[in-house]
């Protein structure tokens, strides 16, 4: 059985609803790390767009000033299917950091 580990980062993200990462085929996300760059606390949404939808993983948390939040941990990990989009937005411009760990191509 053959699988990818990957990672996907994104510096600096703000208030546009970036794409962190899109699935081309069935893919578990194993590990999120979401780091507070800002000054101050920030609030934040971690989603997964499927079909124009969007299914909050977190929703409104605040992350302190020079903080993190890990959002899977102790084994867990959710998966996606080809198309969907992991992404997450701030209240405040270039204020997070993250840090994504997929494994691709689960067969």
């Amino acid at each position: 059985m053959a699988q990818d580990f990957e990672r996907h980062i994104a510096r600096a993200t703000g208030t546009s609803g970036a794409t962190l990462y899109t699935a081309g085929g069935d893919d578990a996300v194993v590990s999120i790390r979401l780091t507070n760059i800002h000054s101050g606390a920030i609030v934040v949404d971690c989603f997964v767009t499927v079909s124009s939808a969007d299914h909050y993983l977190i929703k409104g948390v605040s992350i302190p000033a020079a903080s993190s939040l890990e959002l899977i941990d102790g084994g867990s990990r959710f998966v996606l299917e080809s198309g969907d989009a992991l992404k997450v937005d701030t209240d405040t411009a270039s204020s997070l950091d993250t840090w994504v760990s997929v494994i691709s191509d689960i067969s």
